[in-house]
């Protein structure tokens, strides 16, 4: 197979990036002859391998943020990525966070970290899917990304950001989404401990 065919199929199908059984699937080639293609377009510079079995057309790669639902599912953007995005911290944060209901992983693409904090199922829910230049990205609500980032630094006795803008959420959705982890002492760290300089969180 062409390799002008072959692109033509990976574009019509939407996927900018896809595994070596998606590749099949679109391009209809046999097992065998899609392990060719892969290995031939990989070496001559035509895909990107972005990690073991998925692939994307170099210079059509996802977003940073679509990658990183694609690299590891399932999984949706939260913590000090979701944070900035919603304006709760005022940092520009360059590597992508996210949560996962799998073990903690770490991938670097192009030179981009991503990495994967692992949640209990019950807690794994308040995202929402966003729609940027094409691409459907899987993101925290505000409350919920910045409760994902208390729990997380909860469990590992972590500084919590002291320009965290506690304002812009409202507590009584924050305490949900605490209670819903489940985890003894959470929610009293959160009401009595933890020491949150703009104080209208309290309200």
């Amino acid at each position: 197979m062409k390799w002008l065919e072959t692109h033509k199929k990976l574009a019509a199908s939407g996927l900018r990036a896809f595994t070596d059984r998606e590749f099949r699937a679109v391009t209809g080639a046999t097992p065998a002859s899609a392990k060719f293609l892969l290995i031939r377009y990989t070496r001559s510079g035509l895909l990107r391998r972005l990690k073991r079995g998925l692939y994307a057309v170099e210079g059509e790669l996802p977003s940073q943020w679509a990658l990183a639902n694609r690299l590891y599912r399932p999984s949706y953007i939260s913590l000090e990525t979701a944070l900035s995005y919603h304006h709760l911290i005022p940092e520009t944060v360059y590597s992508v966070t996210s949560v996962t209901t799998r073990s903690t992983r770490e991938f670097e693409v192009s030179g981009v970290s991503y990495s994967y904090r692992t949640l209990k199922r019950k807690a794994y829910f308040g995202y929402r899917a966003l729609r940027q230049d094409g691409e459907t990205i899987l993101i925290a609500e505000k409350a919920k990304a910045l409760a994902d980032y208390l729990y997380l630094a909860y469990l590992r006795g972590a500084p919590v950001n002291s320009r965290l803008r506690w304002k812009e959420v409202p507590r009584r959705e924050l305490l949900d989404c605490l209670a819903a982890f489940e985890h003894p002492g959470l929610v009293e760290w959160f009401k009595h401990d933890l020491k949150i300089t703009d104080r209208r969180i309290q309200r």
